[in-house]
């Protein structure tokens, strides 16, 4: 057991290892990340290769009765209560045909905040399923980190989809106070014999206790480099060049005229959108860096961004450092190459390996991804310059996963 303090992102050898199946459960209060946490989680995984599902209690609870208030929380409410029991049971019984099915990680998404329901948990998945379990409890006294978490919550939970905002947010509060009479954190004395990682405030601190396994190690990893506040993501690719305009690809080619009209263009974009602490992200190739000259803000040029000859899970695993430092980050706007844009709009939008050599990036437009509890808001924000198609269609016949194992070299990139 540690407890370590966030440092500077670390990233394993990525390597083709056999997953035993393994479920991960979340712990803690309403309003801590966790939903937001699972599904990030879960995008993780299944990015770098890993069969991951998530299986949200509250989605199979909104199956069978709609939310009314908070009372449906309150500890004394005996119809609630079994009607959440059955819905939590139903949930792990799906979660373990899933795994029996072939699945590799599977995450258990609801407040689990009693002992008894833990001890329920781990009895179904470990003791008769032989799964290995990892609890994940996300631990927030930080009143602005808690508020941040329930604004989010009232904005995007289905539960509040027809409530106004204050009613929303007075509803919320007054549930979260039905969780907290009754809620028995994680203890490393009490539960010394369960894997486990404690999150103090979104990564102030950690608590690790008994990690096994692959799967648990990159679930450790991860978390230990994301956080959960509000900041926005720009994806771009660079200007067009002169070597779009001739159909070729590769090179270090400079930006075309109107490669230059966008770099300006894009520099008033950012002055306009005025986001505080950007941080802007190129590859080492002029026409990445060139794209960004007309930014006032701090520049980092990563050699992970480069184009390169190699296939699309290549490049995946190559850009894991990239990700897990774009996590660790506020606002930051990334100028890339089509390829590379690819792997990342797939990580953030949750897209499969088959799609991924398909997904539309054009020059000359800005991709604003805002992650949010339950996905990531997407704009496409074109600057009305124009350029080159470098789009190649989805065929209608294909052998999409020799596709996705070709070379990440596209016409025109």
């Amino acid at each position: 057991m540690f407890i370590h303090h966030r440092s500077p992102a670390l990233c394993p050898d990525i390597a083709n290892v056999a997953v035993a199946p393994c479920v991960i459960v979340m712990v803690g209060l309403p309003a801590r990340g966790k939903t937001y946490m699972a599904k990030k989680l879960t995008r993780y995984l299944n990015w770098i290769g890993i069969h991951t599902k998530v299986f949200n209690v509250g989605e199979y609870r909104r199956k069978v009765t709609s939310y009314t208030s908070h009372d449906f929380f309150r500890p004394d409410n005996d119809e609630a209560m079994i009607i959440r029991e059955k819905c939590a049971e139903e949930a792990l019984e799906d979660l373990c045909e899933w795994l029996k099915a072939g699945g590799e990680v599977a995450v258990f998404d609801a407040t689990n905040t009693t002992r008894m329901r833990r001890h329920m948990i781990y009895d179904i998945c470990t003791v008769q399923n032989s799964y290995k379990t990892f609890f994940v409890e996300s631990v927030c006294t930080d009143s602005e980190i808690i508020d941040a978490n329930i604004k989010e919550a009232k904005v995007t939970s289905p539960d509040y989809r027809d409530h106004n905002v204050s009613d929303a947010v007075d509803d919320f509060l007054k549930r979260i106070k039905h969780y907290e009479a009754m809620y028995e954190p994680l203890d490393e004395n009490t539960d010394k014999q369960l894997s486990f990682i404690k999150i103090f405030n979104q990564g102030e601190k950690y608590l690790v206790n008994r990690v096994h396994g692959h799967a648990q190690s990159r679930v450790v990893y991860y978390l230990m480099n994301i956080h959960v506040l509000p900041r926005t993501i720009y994806l771009t690719r660079h200007g067009e060049t002169d070597m779009n305009l001739l159909g070729r690809i590769g090179g270090d080619g400079h930006l075309s005229e109107r490669g230059r009209q966008f770099a300006q263009a894009l520099g008033r974009f950012v002055e306009e959108e005025n986001i505080p602490s950007l941080r802007v992200w190129t590859s080492l190739k002029k026409r990445t860096i060139q794209t960004a000259a007309y930014i006032d803000s701090p520049k980092e040029h990563w050699k992970a961004l480069n184009e390169i000859d190699a296939s699309y899970q290549d490049l995946v695993a190559r850009l894991e450092p990239v990700i897990m430092e774009l996590e660790r980050q506020e606002n930051v706007m990334v100028i890339c190459h089509q390829a590379v844009s690819r792997c990342l709009l797939a990580y953030f939008l949750d897209k499969e390996s088959d799609e991924l050599p398909y997904l539309k990036v054009p020059l000359h437009t800005v991709i604003k991804l805002r992650p949010v509890a339950y996905g990531c808001v997407v704009d496409y924000i074109p600057l009305n310059i124009a350029a080159v198609d470098t789009h190649r269609p989805r065929p209608e016949k294909d052998d999409l996963q020799s596709v996705f194992e070709e070379g990440v070299h596209e016409k025109n990139e």
